[in-house]
């Protein structure tokens, strides 16, 4: 059975030679060649680092990817893609080259309710030193985020998260307008 995945993809260091958007951009070839079929790409967005101050502003967009893949499968692959742009796993949340999250799959839960509360609900301070040894979909944080809700706002704005029972225009419509404005649509690049 295809299963609809959402990826979150950032970053904020250049990589050979390749300024950020251009990684980020340069990302969809390999998930489409090992992932699946790209349903559709977000723009490219400007945040700030999270938390305020982790380094320069990130590059930020989303991807919606149909594969016949698993959840755990679909994550070992973002993981390869990571560590073949330099991704480096020493700090959490420092500076990257790259960043791939996998956001959701459907209206998959996994491993279940109880783990996700569990997982949504830490404070931020146990959040900079804590990490799931498994995977946790939908991922905990992102009804938390602008730099995440903002992309998927154009590739899947009417996914409904499983737990919360609200879509992602309603969750991106509930954060701060400060949060809101600091996800900034960059310009189309056109040829130079």
């Amino acid at each position: 059975m295809t299963l609809c995945y959402l990826i979150a993809i950032g970053g904020n260091l250049p990589f050979r030679g390749l300024a950020t958007r251009d990684v980020v951009q340069s990302v969809v070839e390999f998930v489409s060649e090992r992932i699946g079929r790209i349903g559709a790409m977000s723009r490219h967005f400007q945040t700030p680092a999270f938390p305020a101050g982790h380094g320069p502003d990130y590059v930020n967009a989303a991807l919606s990817v149909e594969t016949l893949l698993s959840p755990q499968e679909v994550l070992r692959i973002l993981h390869e893609i990571e560590a073949e742009f330099g991704r480096e796993r020493d700090s959490r949340w420092g500076r990257r080259t790259l960043d791939l999250d996998l956001i959701a799959c459907g209206n998959k839960v996994l491993p279940d309710v109880a783990q996700w509360r569990h997982w949504a609900d830490l404070d931020l301070k146990d959040q900079m030193r804590l990490a799931p040894d498994q995977l946790i979909l939908p991922h905990p944080r992102m009804q938390d985020r602008a730099f995440v809700l903002a992309p998927l706002m154009d590739v899947a704005p009417d996914w409904v998260h499983p737990v919360l029972g609200r879509n992602v225009a309603q969750l991106f419509a509930e954060l701060s307008e400060k949060d809101r404005a600091e996800a900034v649509p960059l310009p189309e690049s056109g040829c130079q």
